[in-house]
């Protein structure tokens, strides 16, 4: 496996700028791997819910101003930031950022990014939930921007899959990677607000979205009686990542609207059978765009920082 992944990975890097590579730290830093990897783990342990919210973080972080740890810069009298726009209120885990930087600083101060850290954060956490292993070029630097109205950019629950191949596609995804990265969503849950939508009043001529199957809304509508705040998981094993989140959207049983549209649609019910049936191909292509994914818009020398604290510029 580990050839492999380490083909995927120069494949994917041939066009990665100079300045990162995959010992980035190997002088600067030597533990910084070890340092993560440790603190994520022992909060997984403690919580393994956490899992899919550090993968979600770095999602959000690298869809906005690229891979540059915007995301966890905390508001101030003068800026609202991107973590308290709506579409990011339910990420967590930004503790675990917080200790491992904190314990970084120690062993090497001023050296590893919080955009890097996020990203390191993002894989173990991939891993440790039962996900494909690899490994991701380091050298990111910290932006020094975030803003709430730039999270418009996030895709919202309520795409079809056209607007999601198009808004992918304008990050440089294919129709393939994008459904694969879909599948993180085999992590983790759902707020009621962000599919009560589907189960009244859905359009002119259907009350409940007919691309939901009845039994399952009405375990939607069971949730939604708790309230908009009312948690969901994704798929029947919330905590493993693996390919059940596919299975569920055969069954119509996706629990976002931008989740069963990826069957629903004939462009991409083939790439979502593919890898319902096939686990291993859907984390080889997983892995692909994540390392993909890691390179967006990445910050390099003086166009970043390396911040002291991840929650403030310097």
């Amino acid at each position: 496996m580990g050839l492999l992944i380490a083909v995927v990975v120069i494949l994917v890097m041939n066009g990665v700028a100079d300045g990162l590579s995959m010992n980035y730290y190997l002088f600067t830093c030597p533990f910084a791997e070890m340092i993560i990897k440790n603190t994520v783990n022992k909060a997984l342990q403690s919580d393994p819910t956490l899992a899919a919210g550090l993968l979600r973080m770095h999602f959000h972080d690298c869809f906005i101003e690229g891979c540059d740890g915007s995301v966890l810069i905390d508001s101030t009298k003068g800026n609202t930031a991107e973590k308290d726009s709506p579409a990011n209120l339910s990420l967590r885990g930004y503790e675990i950022i917080d200790a491992a930087k904190e314990q970084l600083e120690k062993q090497c101060p001023g050296v590893v990014s919080c955009a890097d850290i996020l990203a390191m954060a993002a894989r173990d956490a991939v891993f440790f939930a039962g996900g494909p292993v690899y490994d991701i070029p380091k050298g990111r630097k910290d932006g020094r921007r975030s803003k709430i109205e730039d999270t418009a950019n996030l895709p919202p629950p309520s795409f079809n899959s056209s607007q999601l191949i198009n808004m992918f596609g304008q990050h440089g995804f294919t129709v393939q990677e994008m459904v694969a990265l879909s599948g993180a969503h085999t992590l983790g849950t759902a707020r009621c607000s962000s599919f009560k939508s589907r189960l009244s009043n859905f359009d002119s001529k259907n009350d409940l979205d007919p691309s939901l199957d009845t039994q399952f809304a009405r375990t939607l509508a069971k949730t939604c009686s708790a309230g908009d705040n009312a948690e969901q998981p994704f798929d029947s094993s919330r905590n493993a990542f693996d390919n059940d989140y596919f299975n569920a959207l055969q069954r119509k049983a996706g629990v976002l609207f931008s989740d069963q549209t990826l069957f629903a649609s004939v462009t991409t019910r083939g790439i979502v059978n593919g890898y319902a049936m096939n686990q291993a191909m859907f984390f080889f292509d997983f892995l692909r765009a994540m390392v993909k994914m890691g390179l967006l818009d990445v910050k390099e020398g003086s166009k970043g920082e390396v911040r002291n604290s991840c929650r403030m510029i310097n």
